[in-house]
């Protein structure tokens, strides 16, 4: 495994690091609440993903190949709450909207999210599929796979939030931080045209 492991922290860091649902709504949750109050977010993705990656790892995969209607299903309802996270963007910034739209994600939002993430779906069951071994130790390896992913998962969504935080002091008016969170909304929201491709 460890010879692997340049291979693997690359894989880890295009995935990180590539425009997703995780890192828009960091980015929009950085400029709309800053990164204090995007901490838990962050925190959710991670843990998130990584249970993801274990889960995967140990079998639930094969349970979404033998029955793809499933994974049919959880493309909609990813779609849907997609729909509902970028509506809750475009509002963040809105002295209108109700207090409940001015709040970012918690992290266990931010955890469940992942199971409606398709990016992370692709990226668990791809780093599964290339990282493990048949014959292998199976738990030395999805231990490997999860701090790896876990290292990178957190530096990239922190710099996306801070590149949030940085927009955010850079827009003074209510004007501009509302194209802003039009922009980063109306991105999330094309997002969901990846998961029918």
């Amino acid at each position: 495994m460890f010879d692997s492991m340049p291979a693997l922290t690359l894989f880890a860091l295009a995935g990180a690091f590539t425009p997703g649902p995780n890192n828009i709504m960091v980015t929009a949750s950085g400029a709309a609440f800053g990164f204090a109050r995007t901490a838990p977010h962050i925190a959710g993705v991670t843990i998130g993903f990584a249970f993801m990656v274990v889960a995967f790892g140990l079998g639930l995969g094969a349970v979404f190949q033998r029955y793809p209607d499933l994974h049919h299903w959880v493309r909609f309802i990813g779609a849907a709450y997609l729909l509902y996270l970028a509506w809750r963007i475009a509002r963040a910034g809105d002295p209108a909207a109700s207090p409940g739209a001015k709040r970012p994600l918690s992290f266990l939002e931010a955890a469940l999210f992942q199971w409606v993430n398709v990016k992370a779906w692709t990226l668990a069951l791809g780093v599964i599929a290339a990282f493990t071994s048949v014959g292998g130790d199976l738990f030395a390896e999805l231990t490997i796979i999860t701090a790896v992913f876990t290292f990178t998962t957190v530096i990239s969504l922190a710099a996306w939030c801070l590149f949030g935080v940085a927009i955010r002091e850079l827009l003074t008016s209510p004007r501009s931080r509302r194209i802003v969170n039009y922009s980063l909304a109306t991105l999330l929201a094309l997002s969901v045209v990846t998961l029918f491709l």
